[in-house]
């Protein structure tokens, strides 16, 4: 654990991460885990067999930690292991072995594309946002349909993130999610349209309303584009449940998977990867479709 610091340390100087973040959570997981399994820090690695992973995790469920919090420690000591390391520890001359993981939970089923008369309901829901008394309404959603944001993404988002370049506004930000791992930026072109009726109601003056709770911090809230957006969250979350456009908890989020299942379909994964921030790879797991016909047919000899 003190090489890896040290080796983190050298390879952030090269490449720019892992941050200093990274590391202190890796390194606190796995004091953690090691607490958890009553493994003594001066252990040989080796004694993380997969086996012993999983009695950590039966001691954990005995101990009443959440499961998520445990397998958030297993997770971040998988950076002990990674790739960049490999080179460093074989000049010290160890053989550290691969971390064989127990194995997890399955992942979350495909998205499922809502009917057309689903998608008719958002866009006459969204269309009756434009002439609200709170203008965050038709804002928030816009940031999520039309930018595939999430929520916390959202209530982090400032002015000063619509950015100029080459003539054109562009929304430019690192999805939390990506920040502490692969760093992925979003950089997406403002469509005129949209960027035109957001500069109007930022003239007009995003309601403040102190007794509302709108404005718990004046200095601040002026920078973000939806001040105390978790407000305006529970709101369109029980409006849309109401509505019957969808059931789940997490209303709103659904206008984000619509986002990037289109763009998917309309432009690749490529595009879908970049106006969403996830890695390509999820983005063709949880969006890929190999049975849906999007061309006509289709002759390859014609293509050479």
């Amino acid at each position: 654990m003190e090489a890896y610091e040290q080796f983190a340390a050298i390879e952030r100087m090269r490449m720019e991460r892992p941050c200093e973040k990274t590391v202190a959570s890796t390194l606190g997981g796995m004091r953690r885990l090691c607490k958890i399994g009553g493994i003594a820090l001066d252990e040989p690695v080796s004694i993380l067999t997969c086996k012993r992973l999983e009695r950590i995790l039966d001691a954990a469920r005995c101990s009443g930690l959440k499961p998520i919090s445990v397998w958030s420690y297993l997770f971040s000591i998988r950076k002990l292991f990674a790739k960049w390391t490999r080179r460093y520890y074989a000049d010290k001359k160890w053989n550290i072995p691969q971390l064989e993981m127990p194995s997890c939970r399955r992942m979350p089923p495909r998205y499922m594309r809502p009917d057309s008369s689903v998608l008719a309901k958002v866009k006459e829901w969204y269309a009756s946002l434009e002439n609200r008394q709170d203008t965050r309404e038709w804002i928030l959603a816009t940031l999520m349909l039309e930018f595939a944001m999430r929520n916390g993404d959202v209530e982090r988002l400032r002015w000063s993130d619509f950015r100029e370049r080459d003539g054109r506004t562009v929304l430019c930000y690192t999805p939390h999610k990506t920040r502490l791992s692969s760093g992925r930026t979003v950089a997406w072109p403002v469509h005129r349209d949209i960027w035109k009726r957001i500069c109007e109601y930022r003239s007009g003056g995003i309601p403040h309303n102190k007794r509302c709770g709108w404005a718990k911090n004046a200095n601040r809230d002026s920078q973000l584009v939806v001040p105390c957006a978790r407000d305006v969250y529970v709101r369109l979350n029980r409006e849309l449940r109401a509505r019957g456009i969808f059931t789940g908890p997490k209303a709103c989020y659904e206008l984000r998977k619509i986002c990037v299942d289109h763009i998917y379909q309309k432009f690749g994964a490529e595009m879908a990867s970049s106006i969403s921030g996830d890695d390509i790879r999820t983005v063709m797991r949880y969006y890929a479709d190999p049975s849906a016909v999007s061309i006509e047919g289709v002759r390859v000899i014609d293509l050479l």
